[in-house]
């Protein structure tokens, strides 16, 4: 029985007191075939495709920090991120960027690694970012607060911002769900159009949201280097 709005969310499906929703999380792995690691086949060609073209947008965002194994973390959470978006909109497959258990959980160690590297290594472009160029005299301590402000936030807003619009369709998609029996022919017939619409919404929400994430990760390493 759901006790309130956002407890279809929860992963309560269980055996032996251990939650077997996360597993949606590797499910792809699960999807590819055993060929795909061995020979070349449609699978292999598309993801090529696919990262060859991440590569091109991610190398203009990055600039002077063309590391490949930089390329190679990022391209993997924007696929990841996409899999887990993708996957929760089929039915009885838990979402599980929709928890902050998931988002905070990528976003926090990326950011401290990036506070970490930016402090120890380049501490004087880092004294700069505080103070934006052509700050008055007089508010220069107060931009400092506020870009430290903005700078400690930063994994709360990744994390937030992708949980929150995971939660927000798949929300509504159940609110109108629940009222199917109760409605009449007519407005049942015009609830099902506007929810396939908001499938397509979703599917491209799914894809958008996982872009956000890796765009914005990439834009917070680069002002450290």
């Amino acid at each position: 029985m759901m006790t309130n709005l956002f407890s279809t969310f929860d992963p309560s499906t269980d055996i032996m007191n251990l939650s077997i929703n996360w597993l949606s999380s590797i499910m792809g792995f699960f999807i590819l075939p055993a060929t795909y690691w061995l020979t070349p086949s449609r699978i292999m060609f598309t993801m090529h495709n696919i990262n060859n073209y991440l590569y091109k947008e991610f190398k203009v965002l990055m600039g002077n920090m063309k590391s490949s194994m930089n390329m190679l973390m990022f391209i993997s959470i924007l696929l990841m991120m996409v899999m887990n978006n993708f996957m929760g909109l089929f039915p009885y497959i838990f979402t599980s960027t929709s928890h902050l258990t998931m988002t905070l959980s990528i976003a926090l160690p990326l950011w401290t690694s990036f506070m970490l590297y930016g402090w120890f290594i380049n501490t004087n472009k880092m004294f700069v970012h505080l103070v934006p160029q052509g700050t008055p005299s007089i508010l220069m301590p107060f931009m400092v607060l506020i870009e430290t402000i903005s700078n400690i936030i930063r994994p709360c807003t990744l994390a937030v911002r992708l949980s929150a619009n995971m939660i927000a369709g798949h929300l509504l998609l159940t609110l109108m769900g629940n009222t199917g029996a109760t409605i009449s022919y007519k407005l049942l017939m015009m609830m099902l159009i506007i929810q396939f619409l908001l499938m397509i919404l979703e599917s491209a929400v799914s894809l958008i949201q996982g872009y956000v994430f890796s765009v914005l990760s990439i834009l917070y390493s680069s002002e450290v280097n």
